[in-house]
């Protein structure tokens, strides 16, 4: 590795850094990389590794030791005078519908070929995409015509009993046969472009990050209304009957996702050596310090110095 590549590398992790580990970054300010674009199924690995990151933490932090400690968690949590969460299916389609409000581009939505809401059924491409993924149990990425939106599917297994014997037991399930480690569905991404700046790309990984802050946000109002409510703080249900506030939520989904995220962006991002090569340098308070950039004009970039994306 040349010391420009060296450099250039070090200065994408240390802006990348700063601005994934505050947990409100500012706006983007002439964050301009000229060039310097990802590919959509590159975004799509991102965000799949972060969103299961957090379903993980999801499901084995609040849900299985929250079960254990009182709390309950049930497909209808929603509906009044049920004291319950949502299950993790139902924690992905809160973060879903706060996407759907971001004006941010990135769709996601939990399908399946046997699912318990008809309005989850895959069609069209999207079926046939969805057996290959069920044989090979390897990511599907394509372009579906009939919406006009680069798509990734990942599989959905069931990994754990209780999701099983939930999809077995339900009234309204088309199958009743499922069995730990069955390709239960597939968790599906979609956006309109096939490559983004990186401008783009933080504005997705924060809209998604919004979409868990979102969804989290949603069980604890939600947990207001209990009639018996557990405490709201630093403690965790591990401890005893208790939830940790959003902040403390979130803080943990940063410690667990942002060193993986990090490491795939600064291989991701190719500056272009025709371009200048903009990285823009955030900060947690943009009232106590300017938002700045670090610019390297076209001479001093060359292609031996860009960061090689990976294969």
């Amino acid at each position: 590795m040349s010391s420009k590549t060296f450099i250039i590398t070090c200065l994408i992790l240390i802006a990348l850094n700063i601005y994934l580990f505050v947990s409100a970054p500012p706006p983007l300010v002439e964050a301009k990389p000229a060039g310097a674009t990802v590919s959509i199924e590159r975004v799509f690995t991102m965000v799949e590794a972060e969103n299961d990151a957090v379903r993980a933490l999801w499901t084995q932090e609040i849900v299985g030791t929250g079960k254990k400690a009182g709390l309950k968690f049930n497909e209808d949590w929603r509906e009044p005078g049920i004291d319950a969460g949502p299950l993790p299916a139902l924690f992905l389609r809160e973060t879903a519908m706060s996407l759907e409000k971001n004006p941010v581009r990135l769709s996601l939505f939990l399908g399946s070929d046997y699912p318990i809401n008809k309005a989850n059924r895959f069609g069209g491409i999207q079926i046939e995409k969805f057996r290959l993924l069920k044989l090979s149990r390897e990511p599907q990425f394509f372009f579906a015509r009939d919406t006009g939106l680069y798509t990734a599917m990942y599989t959905d297994e069931a990994t754990v009993e209780p999701c099983v014997e939930c999809h077995n037991e339900h009234k309204q399930s088309p199958k009743n046969d499922w069995r730990i480690h069955d390709v239960m569905g597939a968790t599906t991404w979609m956006y309109p472009s096939q490559q983004v700046t990186f401008d783009e790309l933080m504005k997705i990984i924060t809209a998604l990050r919004q979409g868990f802050r979102d969804a989290y946000a949603a069980y604890l109002k939600k947990v207001g209304t209990f009639a018996d409510p557990p405490p709201i703080g630093e403690k965790w249900p591990r401890e005893g009957y208790f939830l940790p506030a959003a902040d403390i939520f979130m803080a943990e989904i940063t410690r667990r996702t942002s060193a993986p995220t990090l490491a795939a962006l600064a291989k991701a991002v190719q500056p272009s050596a025709a371009t200048e090569l903009v990285i823009p340098a955030f900060v947690p308070d943009p009232k106590s310090q300017p938002v700045q950039t670090i610019a390297f004009p076209p001479s001093q970039v060359s292609a031996a110095d860009t960061v090689a994306p990976s294969r």
